[in-house]
């Protein structure tokens, strides 16, 4: 097996996940920074800017919620979750939240 088979990649059972959690996280934290320039310099385009970066990473935790969910049932069988397992699908999940949350929030202050 060579480790840059595009096809051992793309079709391991839990490499989605890994490869996907990435989006949210990065979108989310330019997101961020888009926001705080745009209420430093008052320019509505780094909000707009913002709120599309939000909003791509909220959306974007839904497949990765779902992937590491399906990972979950694949590697481990079902199998009840304890100790780093089960902190990682709860800390996932309040992630997961929260960027939503933000996304909210950002979109009730750009309208007033």
């Amino acid at each position: 097996m060579h480790p840059f088979d595009i096809k051992t990649v793309l079709f391991a059972r839990y490499a989605q996940h890994v490869v996907l959690i990435h989006f949210p996280i990065g979108l989310f934290i330019i997101g961020v920074l888009f926001d705080f320039l745009a209420q430093w310099t008052n320019k509505r385009l780094l909000a707009a800017a913002a709120y599309c970066n939000l909003f791509v990473a909220a959306l974007a935790t839904v497949p990765v919620l779902i992937t590491g969910l399906i990972a979950w049932q694949w590697e481990l069988e079902g199998q009840r979750l304890k100790g780093i397992l089960l902190m990682h699908l709860a800390l996932g999940c309040l992630s997961s939240l929260l960027i939503w949350i933000v996304w909210f929030i950002h979109v009730k202050t750009q309208r007033k």
